[in-house]
């Protein structure tokens, strides 16, 4: 199964096939290689011999991160394949998932493992859902699970169940917007702006998110626009 495919120099894609609620799209996994050497593996995909035997050759694995309250299903096949490795998760997961082991829970602050190249902060404010936003700095990506979502006619892996929700309930096709569980509510839109505006601040460049196409071009103006209606 393997194929990770090279984003920028210290980060690799995998992306995999997901079933939810009737609909079919594809998720993603994102290896970033630290500047120690070390491999952090950023919401994974269950993990089979060529996709481990990929991500080694990269170099050892030293943090394995749930970044979303809706990207942990795989942890357990991540840690099975990686043992040494230290598992952080998203706020919320930990009440979601209490059979899963880890070492910490992802908070604003970025851990002293990987701090030297990547930032984060804990996206508050969602009524529905937490999930942890990364910046690499050397590559000026900004990593997300569901913050930003892009899917539309290129995307490979939908079904028509996806396609006709997206287009016409929640008008995202063909356009970069958050998760339908973001749009459907924020519990306090001034504590959102906040989190979502310390993104902003980043120097950001790039986009890759767990569901849809990278985004490569005018990635700050994409942001923005996809998070309108919280920033005002």
């Amino acid at each position: 199964m393997g194929s990770l495919k090279r984003f920028a120099p210290q980060i690799w894609l995998k992306d995999y096939p997901v079933s939810y609620g009737g609909c079919t799209f594809p998720g993603r996994m994102t290896v970033v290689k630290l500047s120690d050497g070390r491999v952090l593996i950023h919401s994974p995909c269950a993990i089979d011999l060529e996709t481990k035997a990929e991500i080694e050759n990269i170099g050892a694995v030293g943090f394995i991160l749930a970044p979303g309250n809706y990207h942990h299903l795989h942890v357990p096949s991540c840690q099975a394949a990686f043992p040494a490795a230290q598992t952080y998760i998203c706020p919320g997961i930990e009440r979601k998932r209490p059979d899963l082991v880890f070492d910490g829970i992802l908070g604003d602050v970025a851990e002293i493992g990987w701090a030297s190249d990547l930032e984060q902060v804990v996206v508050r404010g969602s009524r529905f859902m937490w999930e942890v936003a990364f910046f690499h700095r050397k590559s000026r990506t900004l990593v997300l699970v569901d913050l930003i979502e892009n899917m539309g006619e290129t995307t490979p892996g939908t079904n028509w169940v996806l396609r006709l929700v997206w287009k016409y309930v929640f008008r995202m096709w063909n356009v970069a917007k958050p998760a339908p569980e973001y749009q459907l509510g924020w519990k306090d839109k001034s504590v959102a702006r906040e989190s979502l505006g310390h993104i902003i601040s980043w120097e950001f460049e790039k986009v890759v998110m767990a569901h849809g196409e990278p985004i490569v071009e005018h990635a700050k103006d994409v942001v923005e626009s996809a998070w309108s209606s919280v920033l005002g």
